[in-house]
């Protein structure tokens, strides 16, 4: 049965089997269940093929005698029925389903369809970055929850001007409401008795950061292997991960890497995580497509280890750290179990005590608002100008520096039938000519591994 999907990414097809979709098409998706993290379906120009699930949200649209409404569920999401409508179902205590403890499936092999675990006594709402993140809905009255702001705010600079009301955003799929600072703002999220996790905001003379990691560390990936298990039945690509306040290496297949990469986005809504290398359907195994990945995953690597706060998570700590089998599966549903998603991360969060005035802050924010805008558009027009280059590197100009190597060739062949062979110094030049034309076409071909490879990863 085919659905309507909208995407969330922009994906670049690499191979006749797959297709590009831009950001915010509008998509059909042939069947809901993806194979391996890809979708088959058709983008708004017609084209059919294969694109990564991750990157695209299915829209659903339900009604009833009363009321119509949409959701957009993230694809591959557990949750297939969720809401944007302020009413959130209670789940009484009782239906609640305990985690088995006794999960004896093979650790490579958790995660195959689905990376959130979800509770039943959870509401659920889409994260920013299109995931679902959870709010607990408790009973005990002694969860409080923080004041309601004020209906009315003026103005640090000018008392007498009166701000805007403080309601409910309209657009529920904007990434205001999906991150949950809605939520936030209104006082819709539950204060929370202890909090074991802090994460402090600072001031600098460029404005404000996040704190540094006192333990800045940096992490290796090596060694791609090719292994199988279940006797050659099923194969994968382990990566040899080290960090470097440790020393001690630890392996792990991409799904451990979708894994984490998908409890960042669960966790941290208002903090960009770039999104991994995509995954490949067919290829998986050729050199040139392990490399490039190994390249990327080493990028994507390197920025968590330097972000302030993504470095000190501990599900990342645990990606990093964990070789023993029980100990993961542990560690994994302690961090799928997390609380502190979504609107409540806000209440780990240690904010300076100095007076930010409200039209700077605005500045800043709009500021930073056209640049993140105008910055988006040009990585891609570059990303698209320079795939075009490569294309023509490894084709166009490659072929035609042969073309006219041929050429020169061909015309030392035609001296060859001269049967005096009198020219024999110019035939040889003409030859050497030809060749070295030849020589340059491949060279243009070589080319793109020096700089428009590394850029474009």
């Amino acid at each position: 049965m085919s659905v309507k999907a909208k995407a969330i990414y922009t994906f670049l097809s690499e191979n006749k089997e797959e297709i590009s979709i831009q950001e915010n098409e509008e998509l059909v998706i042939f069947d809901e269940k993806s194979v391996d993290g890809w979708f088959q379906g058709e983008n708004s120009r017609g084209e059919r093929g294969l694109f990564p699930a991750s990157y695209v949200e299915i829209i659903r649209t339900r009604s009833n005698s009363n009321v119509t409404d949409c959701s957009i569920s993230p694809a591959g999401s557990l949750e297939k029925d969720s809401s944007y409508f302020p009413s959130i179902p209670i789940t009484p205590p009782h239906l609640q389903q305990p985690y088995d403890d006794d999960d004896d499936d093979d650790w490579d092999d958790w995660d195959d369809r689905s990376t959130v675990v979800e509770d039943a006594d959870y509401s659920r709402s889409p994260g920013a970055n299109g995931h679902a993140h959870r709010s607990p809905v408790s009973n005990n009255p002694n969860v409080h929850y923080r004041a309601k702001p004020h209906m009315e705010r003026q103005d640090s600079i000018s008392s007498s001007r009166k701000g805007s009301m403080v309601g409910r955003n309209l657009n529920r799929f904007s990434s205001f409401v999906r991150s949950g600072v809605e939520a936030f703002v209104l006082g819709d999220v539950p204060m929370m008795a202890k909090i074991a996790e802090s994460y402090t905001i600072e001031m600098s003379p460029l404005g404000p950061g996040w704190q540094a990691n006192p333990q800045p560390f940096c992490c290796s990936i090596e060694d791609p292997t090719k292994q199988t298990k279940f006797k050659g039945i099923k194969t994968y690509i382990s990566y040899r991960v080290t960090p470097s306040h440790t020393g001690s290496p630890v392996y792990r297949r991409y799904k451990h890497f979708d894994w984490l990469y998908n409890r960042l986005l669960h966790k941290f809504t208002v903090i960009s995580v770039p999104h991994l290398p995509e995954k490949q359907a067919t290829g998986r195994f050729e050199e040139d497509f392990i490399e490039k990945r190994k390249r990327r995953l080493i990028l994507w690597m390197n920025h968590m280890t330097s972000h302030p706060v993504l470095s000190q998570y501990e599900g990342f700590e645990h990606f990093l750290m964990c070789a023993d089998d029980k100990q993961w599966k542990l560690g994994k549903r302690r961090a799928e179990k997390d609380e502190m998603v979504g609107a409540h991360f806000m209440l780990t969060l240690q904010i300076p005590n100095e007076h930010q005035d409200l039209q700077d802050v605005e500045e800043r924010v709009d500021t930073f608002k056209n640049f993140a805008k105008k910055m988006d558009d040009s990585v891609m027009q570059l990303t698209h100008v320079a795939s075009e280059l490569v294309r023509k590197h490894l084709g166009g100009f490659r072929k035609e520096f042969q073309r006219l190597g041929n050429a020169f060739q061909s015309i030392s062949q035609a001296f060859m039938l001269d049967p005096p062979h009198s020219s024999d110094a110019l035939n040889s030049a003409i030859s050497h000519t030809g060749r070295t034309y030849e020589n340059i076409g491949e060279m243009f071909a070589e080319q793109p591994k020096y700089d428009l490879f590394q850029m474009l990863d």
